[in-house]
């Protein structure tokens, strides 16, 4: 963790009344903090006139009430977040007197991580059935992803492939497998401008279709010769005892 502080000056001129905010890690020139998931940032607000120590302060986190106790309010007040979450990217923590609203700073928190991409993974799927490989897109920045099969560039027309991104996931699918068309090495690759190249392989095998006996028909099948025997029995039970007097 960094031990140095920046500050970041709300728009006031000297001996004009305002509050600023004291962070680290540190603040660019627009007032977002460069942060990683896991990561402590810590805030420290304070009025910027001595006349003001006493003054109650108060902190928002996107325009929600940050709860605070009660010898954490007056001249000098601090938040942590603690660890950073994918929930904190974006988040903005704004300081103001308690008694003058208009009289604030603000900071936002920019949160960076990397796609989850690595290692590889065995895929079995049966000739003709849909062929379906997912990778994780999910990452700030945000970054491109693309598919190669043993080596080389993916061709979607002659594969019958289609690729689908939303930002979380990018999936490669196929609706019929077949061994000649679909069977290899794939690998999706990331790159992330912060985190560099990240990529995930699948090994897909395809296997030959296997014929699937219609279980729930052949049981339905068994219960009603069983009934209808159970029926015939019990319709003829007199003389089925009769003849073995």
């Amino acid at each position: 963790m960094v031990s140095y502080c920046f500050l970041v000056l709300a728009l006031c001129a000297a001996q004009t009344l305002c509050v600023t905010i004291e962070s680290a890690p540190g603040v660019d020139g627009e007032g977002v903090i460069l942060t990683e998931l896991d990561r402590t940032v810590s805030l420290v607000c304070r009025s910027n006139r001595s006349e003001d120590e006493g003054s109650e302060l108060v902190w928002l986190r996107n325009g929600a009430t940050v709860a605070l106790r009660p010898e954490n309010r007056k001249g000098q007040s601090g938040v942590c977040v603690m660890p950073v979450t994918h929930q904190d990217d974006g988040a903005t923590f704004t300081c103001h007197l308690a008694g003058n609203a208009s009289v604030e700073a603000s900071v936002t928190l920019n949160v960076t991580y990397p796609p989850v991409l690595s290692g590889s993974e065995e895929v079995w799927v049966e000739d003709d059935s849909p062929l379906l490989l997912r990778c994780d897109a999910f990452a700030n920045p945000p970054v491109t992803v693309w598919w190669t099969l043993n080596g080389s560039a993916l061709d979607l027309v002659a594969g019958g492939f289609t690729v689908t991104d939303d930002g979380f996931a990018s999936r490669l699918s196929a609706n019929k497998a077949e061994k000649s068309k679909h069977e290899g090495l794939y690998r999706c690759t990331a790159d992330s401008s912060v985190y560099g190249i990240k990529s995930k392989d699948f090994l897909v095998t395809v296997t030959e279709k296997t014929v699937k006996f219609p279980l729930m028909p052949i049981i339905a099948g068994v219960v009603v010769v069983c009934l209808t025997a159970l029926l015939a029995i019990v319709s003829r039970w007199k003389r089925i005892v009769k003849c073995c007097k």
